[in-house]
């Protein structure tokens, strides 16, 4: 009778694992820095740009010049309020109410203390429903508003969008909140 020998088959060691695991973490992290030190200059160019795009879009200005204003209110949704030479101020605002928590909306203000304009800057609303803050139809409702900004439901002028009435409510203290910032500036 012959006898059958079965080769078993090593397994790896417990250090052996760590190190396999470490050195893949490792590269991967270095993949990742060197992406991001390749990328990070275009991002910041592409922030500026849409940041720009949407100051011109809210208050235009003739030279397209905003010059940064320090803020010292206790607004803290404030993000920045700009000068736009005589038309009045330009403000960026984060609001505490959002869906996702990721919406910042850029707000014109004249000179006679009425919303100009408003743009979505970043958000990460529902698509087809919070993100269509976006849309002009929707955002030409705050042009010469004052004062406090609310949508219908909550006693004011703006018509809710349809399903996103948190998202809806946002760009109302968005905008309230820009309008007090402005005035707190002259």
């Amino acid at each position: 009778m012959s006898e059958i020998v079965m080769n078993k088959k090593k397994e790896p060691s417990l250090a052996m694992l760590v190190v396999v695991l470490t050195a893949i973490s490792l590269i991967t992290a270095l993949l990742l820095g060197a992406v991001n030190m390749v990328t990070a200059p275009q991002i910041k160019l592409n922030t500026e740009k849409k940041t720009a795009e949407a100051m011109q879009a809210v208050l235009p200005t003739e030279d397209g010049v905003y010059t940064p204003v320090e803020y010292t209110g206790e607004d803290s949704t404030v993000q920045a309020v700009y000068q736009a030479g005589d038309a009045g101020y330009v403000v960026q605002v984060k609001p505490a109410t959002s869906f996702s928590g990721t919406l910042s909306v850029m707000v014109g203000v004249g000179t006679d203390g009425t919303c100009t304009g408003i743009s979505i800057v970043e958000t990460g609303e529902t698509s087809g429903l919070g993100s269509n803050a976006g849309k002009p139809d929707w955002q030409a409702q705050f042009v010469g508003k004052s004062g406090k900004v609310s949508v219908t439901k909550d006693g004011g002028e703006i018509n809710a969008l349809t399903g996103a009435t948190i998202t809806s409510r946002g760009v109302c203290e968005s905008v309230t909140s820009a309008l007090a910032a402005a005035a707190s500036l002259g």
